[in-house]
C-alpha cells in the first residue's frame, strides 16, 4: 500500500503529507494532522474535543481513548434549537456542557508512543495555518449556515459571522487566538490543557464543572481493539455505541445486484432507530513501512463558549445525551459511536478508514467499507457514491440513489426524504487503501498520495 494521507479539509491532509514526507510515521502525521483540523475544521471539531484513535505499528494493532471524561461538578444546560434539512436537533450548550477534553492527550500519546519527528515540527503546520488564516470550503460554509445558532454564540459570532451573515465559500478563517494556543502547546506540549497555560484558561472560564484535578488526572488509555470480520477479512475496530463489528460481520454480499436491489439491501441492513447530530471529522495516515492510524475526533456540537484570548471552543459532550449513557462516574469516559478502523486479509492491511457523522457514522463506514473491498470500486469512487441512512419509518437519500429503490420503498410503507444535494449529514469517510485515499466531499476533504 502506497503511503497517504485522508482527511476532511484539503489544508488537513497538506499537513500529514508534508509530515510523512519529513520522514514521520504514520502517527506523525495523524498528530500534526489533528492539529491542522483544529484550525482549519473548527466548524466541525477543535482542540478541546474528545477523540478515538487506532493504529498498527507493523505488528500490532491497538485502540486509543482519548474520549470526554466525565468531571467532578454538574451545572445548568442551555437548550440550543439547529436545523438539518427538515429536521430540528435541540442541543444543550454552555459551560456547564463541557466534559474533560481528551484529544490533546491523545496526540501527546501517539507522539510519544508511536512518533519519530519532535513535537514543536508537528504542531508547526496548525501554527502557520493559524497565523495565515485559511479559506472555508463550500461544504464548511453550508455546514455553518446550520450550525450558525451554536456555533455563532459569543466569541463565534466574531470568528463565523460578517455582516450579519455566515462566512463564505472560500472566504478567510482568522482565528487570531490560535496563534497563542498552538504556541502553548509547542512549547508545553500537551500538558498544557492540563496543568499549564491552557488548564490555567479552562479553570477560569466561569461556569465550567471540571477542576485541576480533573484535568490533572486525565489520560489517554489504549485498549485493545474490537475483532470482527467482514468477508473473510479481519477487522479491528471500536465497539460499544459503534455498531460497526456486529454490522460488518453481518453485512450483505453486495457484488453482482443490481442497482435497486442494492440500494434495498444496503437499507435493510442499516436500519437504525438512532438519532443525533454531534459535528466530527477524521483523518488517516499510512506510512512508507505500512504503519497506519486513524483518529476521530469531535466537540459534540461545541458548548457556545470560547477561550477568551485563545479561539479555542469548549465542547458540549456533557449536553450529548445519547451518549452521556447511564450513569458514569467522575472520571469515567463518556460513551461514543466513533468508529476508527483497519481492515487485514492474508497479504496484510487492506483499508484504513474512519467515518465522522454521529448515527450515520454507522452507514456512511459500512457502506463505504463494502464499496471498496466487496464491489471492488477505487477509494474516491466509494466514498462520492450517493448513500442512504435508514430508520424504521423514514429512509434519507442523497441524489442519486436509484430511483426505482426509493419507489419500491414507499410502497411498503417507508417515507423517504430525498435530499437535494450531497450533505454533511450523511458522513464524512476518509479512507486509504492498496486502491487509493479518499477524503469525503460532503466535508471539503482531501487525500494525498505521496
Amino acid at each position: 500500500m502506497r503511503a497517504a494521507v485522508a482527511a476532511g479539509h484539503p489544508a488537513t491532509a497538506e499537513a500529514g503529507a508534508a509530515i510523512l514526507a519529513e520522514g514521520g510515521t504514520a502517527a506523525d502525521a495523524v498528530v500534526a494532522m489533528a492539529l491542522a483540523s483544529c484550525v482549519a475544521e473548527t466548524v466541525m471539531s477543535g482542540l478541546l474535543a474528545g477523540a478515538h484513535a487506532i493504529v498498527f505499528d507493523g505488528s500490532r494493532v491497538r485502540n486509543l481513548d482519548g474520549f470526554g471524561a466525565v468531571p467532578s461538578g454538574s451545572g445548568e444546560l442551555v437548550d440550543v434549537p439547529v436545523a438539518f434539512g427538515a429536521e430540528v436537533v435541540v442541543y444543550q450548550l454552555g459551560p456547564a456542557s463541557c466534559a474533560v477534553p481528551g484529544l490533546p492527550a491523545a496526540l501527546g500519546a501517539l507522539s510519544e508512543a508511536l512518533g519519530r519527528l519532535p513535537w514543536k515540527l508537528l504542531v508547526e503546520p496548525a501554527l502557520e495555518l493559524a497565523r495565515r488564516g485559511v479559506p472555508l470550503p463550500e461544504m464548511h460554509a453550508r455546514s455553518l449556515e446550520a450550525l450558525v445558532p451554536a456555533i455563532g454564540l459569543g466569541r463565534g459570532a466574531d470568528l463565523y459571522l460578517r455582516h450579519g451573515r455566515t462566512l463564505q465559500a472560500g472566504e478567510l478563517l482568522v482565528q487570531p487566538g490560535l496563534v497563542d494556543t498552538l504556541e502553548a502547546l509547542a512549547e508545553e506540549g500537551a500538558a498544557s490543557v492540563y496543568r499549564g497555560t491552557l488548564a490555567e484558561a479552562l479553570l477560569a472560564v466561569e461556569g465550567v464543572v471540571f477542576t485541576a484535578d480533573d484535568l490533572r488526572g486525565y489520560e489517554a488509555i489504549w485498549r485493545d481493539p474490537v475483532q470482527a470480520t467482514f468477508h473473510g477479512r479481519r477487522v479491528t475496530t471500536r465497539g460499544g455505541l459503534s455498531g460497526i463489528p456486529t454490522l460488518l460481520s453481518r453485512f450483505p454480499v453486495l457484488t453482482g445486484l443490481g442497482e435497486t436491489e442494492r440500494v434495498l439491501a444496503l437499507v435493510e441492513a442499516l436500519a437504525t432507530d438512532e438519532e443525533a447530530g454531534e459535528h466530527t471529522t477524521n483523518m488517516v495516515a499510512v506510512d512508507g513501512h505500512g504503519r497506519a492510524c486513524v483518529l476521530t475526533h469531535s466537540l459534540g456540537v461545541g458548548a457556545g463558549v470560547y477561550l477568551p484570548g485563545f479561539d479555542v471552543q469548549l465542547n458540549n459532550l456533557l449536553g450529548e445525551a445519547d451518549i452521556a449513557v447511564g450513569e458514569p462516574a467522575p472520571g469515567e469516559r463518556l460513551e461514543s459511536r466513533m468508529a476508527p478502523t483497519l481492515v487485514f486479509d492474508d497479504e496484510g492491511l487492506v483499508l484504513a478508514i474512519g467515518s465522522a457523522g454521529a448515527t450515520r457514522l454507522r452507514s456512511a463506514l459500512a457502506t463505504v467499507v463494502a464499496g471498496v473491498l466487496d464491489e471492488r470500486l477505487s477509494p474516491e469512487e466509494a466514498v462520492a457514491r450517493p448513500r442512504v441512512h435508514a430508520t424504521p419509518a423514514l429512509v434519507d437519500a442523497e441524489p442519486g440513489v436509484d430511483e426505482d429503490a426509493l419507489r419500491a420503498l414507499e410502497a411498503q410503507g417507508r417515507a423517504v426524504r430525498r435530499w437535494e444535494r450531497l450533505h454533511h449529514y450523511f458522513g464524512g469517510v476518509s479512507c486509504v487503501g492498496r486502491g487509493g485515499a479518499a477524503g469525503d466531499p460532503r466535508r471539503g476533504g482531501a487525500a494525498i498520495l505521496l
